[in-house]
C-alpha cells in the first residue's frame, strides 16, 4: 500500500498539543530519580528568535531527551533576560512603554520556541524584568551589602553619551559602546561595585577543576583574571622637578630584571602625579583631557597610538641615584592596574618600544637570546620579550631573567628608603571590581535610600521589591527615574527625614547570574532560593550558549554563585559542571549594484556550467554573491525560523542546524542543505511505514535463535544505537546523524532484498521480521531527540499506545557489538594496494588463500607465486613479489 507524503505542518502542531495536554516535560520537585540539570542561555526577548537560537535549543533539547529517556529527571526550563536597553530605544524610537514591548516580545517569542517541538518545563518560566523575580535579587544586593560583598566609590568609568550610561570595559568594543556604537567617555561618578576580587585567586585556582568546560574558556577567564607577580618599587623622584614636593612614584613590575634597560617613567592621565603637574602646565591639562575621550578596556589601549606627555618630572634609578628617567603622562596605562605607573623597558616590551621610537628616547637590549651574540644585539622595532641572559646589567650580567629577578628583589628588599623597603614582592591581578550601577529605567532598582542625615540606607526587607515607576517619559535620553516627579523622594527609613531612591539599576549581567538558580524553585515567595532544592539540582550539569560569554556572563555568574554560599542561599561554589559553547549559524552575503543588502528571501541562486548567478527575485537585478558571515540583521543575511518551519516543518530546521557540521564550529545555512533534510525526512517516513507493514508478521516473543541476515541486521541495529548514544554524551551531533543515516540505508537494504525476493508475498522468516521490528523501533527513539514530531507519527504507526517521548532509551546488547570479520589492509612490497575482509579467527592458510585472489595481488604478481606472505594477526598483511 503506498504510503502518503509526511504532513509536517498537521503533525507537529498536533504532537505539540499532546506533550502540552499532557505535560510530559514539568518535573517536580518531588522526582526521586537521578536528576539532570540541562539548560541553554536564556534568550532576550528581542521579538523574534533567529536561527542560532534554533541551533542553541535544538542541541539542549537532544541531550534533555535522550537523559529523560535514560531513566534521569531532567530539569529543562526556560526564561527571559527581560531588562537592558533595547526595551528603553524602543520606548525612545516607538513611544512604546518598556513592559509593553517586552512582555509582548516573550509571547511572540515563546509561540515560536514551542513551534520548534523543545521539551521545555514552562511551568519554571521566569523574566527578570518580573517583580517576583527582583525582589529576590534585591534582598540579595542587601545581604551582599552587609557582607562586605558590595561597596560604593567614586570610580573612572566609561560613559555612553547616546544611551546616557555606564559601561563595564567588557562592554567597550573598540572604543564604542557596545548597543549604541557611540564613541565612549571617561567620567569621574559615584558606583556601585560587587566586589570580585575578593574572589580573584579562588576564582583563577578553580579553573583547574573545571573539567567540563573548553580549554579555551578557562583559559579566556585566566587571562582576564589576570594574576601577575613581581615586585612594588619605590622610585625616588629628584625634588628639584617635584610640581609639589613629592618624594617618590610607586611601580609595580613584573620584570624587575629589565631594570637597566629602563629609559622612562610613564603615570596614567589621571595619576595624582598627573593631576600635580597638570595645574602648572595647561598644555599637560588639555592632553589630559583629550585622554579621557577614549574607553578604559585594555584592547581598546593596547591597539591605540602610543602618546605621552614629558611633565618635566625626573625620577632616580633604584640602583643608580645620578641616572634619572623622565616621567611622562601617556595615555596607554591605566590608574586602575597596579599603582597607574611604569618604568619603560622598550627593548623587552613592544608597548614601550613603540613608545620611544615615537619620542626618541632610544633603548638598551639587557636580556641577550640564546644562541645570540651579545655585541652584536640590537633592537629596532620588535622588542624580545623572551628569556635569556642579562647583559648591560652591570652586577646581573650572565644571570638568566629568573636568577635576576630573584637578584634585583633580594637586594631591593635589603635597601631602605624612609625606614621601609625601597621594594617588595607583590600578586597583582588584572581583574578589576564589578561596577554594576546603570543610569538607566529598564533594570532592576538598586535598594538604597540615600539621607542627608544617616547617608546611605538599605531598603527595610519588608518593603521589598522596590519596583519600578510606571508613569515614566522616554522623550529625551538619560534615566527617567532621576527625573521622576514622586517616585524618588521617600522618607528616610532610620530617621524619618526627606530623602531620595537610588536611580541608577543594576547591570543587566546581574539579573543572569542567578536565573539558573532560581529555576530550581522559582515558585517561592519567602527567600530567593529553596536550599534543599537548590541543593539537589545544582550545579547545572550541562550548560549550552556562545563563546562571546566566556568572561562578561560566566565569570560574574562563578562570582554571584559564591557569593550567595557567602550569604546561605546556596551550598556550592561552581555553578556549571559542564559548558558547551556552540558555533555561529553563518550564510553567505547578497548586496545589490546600489550598495543595498539583500536577505536571502529576496534572492534567487541559478547555477549555470558551475558558475552560480545571484538576482533579485522582485526585478531580476544582478546581485553580488558575498563572503559567508555571521547572520545578522546589519548584513540582512538572516534567515527567518518561521518560513523555514512553514516550508518544511521544525524537524527538518533541527535536523539540519545538527547535521551539517561539528556543533562547536559555524554551520552555513544553505537552502540546499535543508532540503536534502526534508528530502530525507520523507525517506525516514517511508522506511518506518514499509518496515511496520513486516512487523506486523513478527511473533510476539523473541525468538530462540536468528539466522545470519537477522544476526546481520540486530549487529547493525545494537551497534547503531551504541555509537548514537555515546556520542550524545560527547554532543557529537553531526556523528550521531551520520550514523543514522548509516543505519537508516541499512535497513533500506533489508527491506529491499525482501521485496525483491518475496515479491508482494512477504514471506518472511519469524526471526527476521523480529529483527526488522526490533530495528525500526531503535531507529525511531534513535532520531527521536533530533525530530520529535517525526517520531511520535512512526511511534504511533508502529502500533505502540505510548509517546515515544516517554519510552524508555534501547539497551544495547554487548554480544552484538562484537565483530566475527575483521578488514585487513593488503600492502603488496610495502605499498597497500586492497584490503580483505576476513573471519576474525580465520588460520593464516584461508587468509593467504583470500589475500591472493584478489585482483590486485593477482595483477602484481603477475602469475608468479609470492616471495613471501607476511600476516600480522588481526592488523595488516603484506605480500612481497
Amino acid at each position: 500500500m503506498p504510503i502518503e507524503r509526511y504532513n509536517a505542518a498537521e503533525a507537529e502542531a498536533r504532537w505539540q498539543k499532546v506533550w502540552d495536554e499532557r505535560g510530559i516535560f514539568a518535573t517536580p520537585n518531588t522526582d526521586v530519580r537521578k536528576k539532570y540539570y540541562v539548560l541553554e542561555m536564556f534568550p532576550y526577548p528581542s521579538g523574534r528568535i533567529h536561527m542560532g537560537h534554533v541551533r542553541n535549543y535544538t542541541m539542549g533539547d537532544v541531550v534533555a531527551r535522550v537523559k529523560r529517556a535514560m531513566g534521569y529527571a531532567v530539569l529543562h526550563p526556560m526564561g527571559w533576560d527581560a531588562f537592558g536597553m533595547p526595551a528603553e530605544n524602543a520606548a525612545m524610537e516607538r513611544k512604546v512603554h518598556p513592559k509593553k514591548w517586552t512582555y509582548e516580545n516573550i509571547a511572540a517569542m515563546k509561540a515560536q520556541l514551542k513551534s520548534m517541538g523543545l521539551s521545555l518545563d514552562w511551568s519554571r518560566e521566569i523574566a527578570t524584568c518580573d517583580p517576583a523575580y527582583y525582589k529576590h535579587q534585591q534582598k540579595m544586593f542587601l545581604d551582599f551589602l552587609r557582607s562586605g560583598l558590595v561597596e560604593r566609590k567614586h570610580s573612572k568609568v566609561n560613559w555612553d553619551p547616546v544611551d546616557q550610561t555606564v559601561l563595564a570595559n567588557e562592554q567597550v568594543i573598540d572604543g564604542r559602546g557596545w548597543r549604541s556604537g557611540a564613541l565612549v567617555e571617561q567620567r569621574e561618578l559615584s558606583q556601585w561595585f560587587f566586589k570580585i576580587t575578593n574572589y580573584a585567586q579562588e576564582l583563577l585556582d578553580a579553573l583547574d577543576t573545571l573539567d567540563r568546560w573548553p580549554d579555551k574558556v578557562r583559559l579566556m577567564q585566566k587571562n582576564w583574571i589576570g594574576r601577575s607577580e613581581g615586585l612594588l618599587v619605590r622610585f625616588a623622584l629628584d625634588p628639584k622637578t617635584a610640581p609639589n614636593g613629592e618624594s617618590e612614584l610607586d611601580v609595580f613590575t613584573t620584570r624587575p630584571d629589565t631594570l637597566f634597560g629602563a629609559k622612562f617613567m610613564a603615570v596614567a592621565p589621571d595619576h595624582p602625579l598627573a593631576a600635580a603637574a597638570a595645574k602648572k602646565n595647561q598644555k599637560l591639562a588639555a592632553f589630559i583631557e583629550e585622554c579621557r575621550h577614549r574607553g578604559t578596556a585594555q584592547a581598546d589601549i593596547d591597539t591605540a597610538e602610543k602618546l605621552g606627555f614629558d611633565t618635566g618630572i625626573r625620577a632616580l634609578h633604584p640602583f643608580d641615584k645620578t641616572w634619572t628617567l623622565p616621567v611622562y603622562v601617556a595615555n596607554f596605562i591605566l590608574m586602575e592596574y597596579g599603582t597607574g605607573a611604569i618604568f619603560g623597558c622598550p627593548a623587552h616590551d613592544q608597548r614601550d618600544l613603540d613608545f620611544v621610537n615615537k619620542y626618541g628616547l632610544g633603548n638598551t637590549p639587557v636580556v641577550c637570546p640564546p644562541d645570540v651574540d651579545p655585541k652584536s644585539f640590537v633592537i629596532t622595532d620588535i622588542a624580545y620579550d623572551g628569556d635569556g641572559r642579562m647583559i648591560n646589567s652591570r652586577f646581573l650580567d650572565g644571570m638568566t631573567t629568573t636568577e635576576a629577578k630573584e637578584e634585583v628583589a633580594k637586594r631591593l628588599e635589603q635597601e631602605s628608603a624612609g625606614n621601609r623597603p625601597v621594594a617588595q614582592r607583590q600578586v597583582n591581578f588584572r581583574l578589576r571590581d564589578w561596577g554594576i550601577s546603570r543610569q538607566r529605567y529598564w533594570g532592576c532598582p538598586i535598594p538604597v535610600i540615600h539621607c542627608e542625615a544617616c547617608g546611605v540606607v538599605p531598603v527595610p526587607e519588608k518593603d521589598l521589591p522596590v519596583t519600578l515607576p510606571d508613569d515614566v517619559t522616554f522623550d529625551r535620553p538619560g534615566n527617567p527615574l532621576d527625573r521622576h516627579p514622586t517616585w524618588k523622594h521617600v522618607k528616610c527609613p532610620q530617621c524619618g527625614a526627606p530623602a531620595t531612591r537610588e536611580t541608577d539599576t543594576m547591570d543587566t549581567f546581574v539579573d543572569s547570574s542567578w536565573y539558573f538558580i532560581r529555576f530550581t524553585d522559582p515558585w517561592i515567595t519567602s527567600a530567593p532560593t529553596d536550599r534543599p532544592m537548590v541543593d539537589a539540582w545544582m550545579p547545572v550539569d550541562q550548560y549550552i550558549g556562545g563563546i562571546e560569554h566566556a568572561i562578561l556572563h560566566l565569570l560574574y555568574s562563578r562570582f554571584f554563585t559564591r557569593a550567595m554560599k557567602k550569604t546561605g542561599h546556596v551550598g556550592l561554589d561552581e555553578p556549571f559542571a559542564g559548558l558547551f559553547t556552540q558555533g555561529m549559524v553563518v550564510h553567505e552575503t547578497y548586496r545589490t549594484k546600489s550598495g543595498e543588502w539583500a536577505t536571502p528571501a529576496e534572492v534567487k541562486i541559478e547555477t549555470q556550467r558551475n558558475v552560480r548567478r545571484a538576482t533579485l527575485i522582485a526585478t531580476g537585478e544582478d546581485v553580488e554573491i558575498g563572503p559567508i558571515e555571521k547572520m545578522s540583521k546589519s548584513t540582512r543575511n538572516t534567515v527567518d525560523p518561521d518560513e523555514i518551519i512553514s516550508a518544511y516543518g521544525a524537524d527538518v530546521a533541527r535536523w539540519f542546524m545538527l547535521s551539517d557540521s561539528p556543533p562547536e564550529r559555524d554551520v552555513e545555512w544553505t537552502e540546499r542543505g535543508v532540503q536534502g533534510a526534508w528530502r530525507f525526512v520523507q525517506r525516514l517516513w517511508r522506511l518506518v511505514g514499509e518496515a511496520a507493514e513486516i512487523a506486523k508478521s513478527a511473533p510476539a516473543e523473541r525468538p530462540p535463535q536468528f539466522s545470519l541476515a537477522a544476526t546481520a541486521l540486530r549487529k547493525a541495529t545494537h551497534q547503531a544505537l551504541a555509537k548514537v548514544s555515546d556520542d550524545i554524551e560527547k554532543l557529537h551531533f553531526n556523528v550521531c546523524i551520520a550514523a543514522i543515516y548509516e543505519f537508516a540505508n541499512t535497513l533500506s537494504g533489508v527491506i529491499g532484498d525482501i521485496d525483491e525476493h518475496d515479491g508482494a508475498n512477504l514471506r518472511i522468516a519469524p526471526d527476521l521480521a523480529w529483527a526488522i521490528r526490533e530495528a525500526v523501533n531503535v531507529l525511531v527513539q534513535l532520531f527521536h531527540p533530533m525530530m520529535p514530531h517525526l517520531a511520535e507519527e512512526c511511534w504511533a504507526m508502529l502500533g505502540h499506545k505510548t509517546l515515544v517521548a516517554e519510552a524508555a532509551w534501547p539497551v544495547v546488547e554487548p554480544d552484538l557489538l562484537i565483530e566475527d570479520t575483521v578488514t585487513l589492509p593488503v600492502q603488496i612490497n610495502g605499498k597497500k594496494r586492497a584490503e580483505v575482509t576476513v573471519a576474525r579467527n580465520a588460520a593464516n592458510a584461508e587468509i593467504e588463500a583470500a589475500i591472493l585472489a584478489l585482483d590486485a595481488v593477482k595483477k602484481a604478481l603477475d602469475g608468479k607465486a609470492p616471495k613471501k606472505v607476511i600476516i600480522v594477526p588481526q592488523r595488516i598483511v603484506n605480500v612481497v613479489a
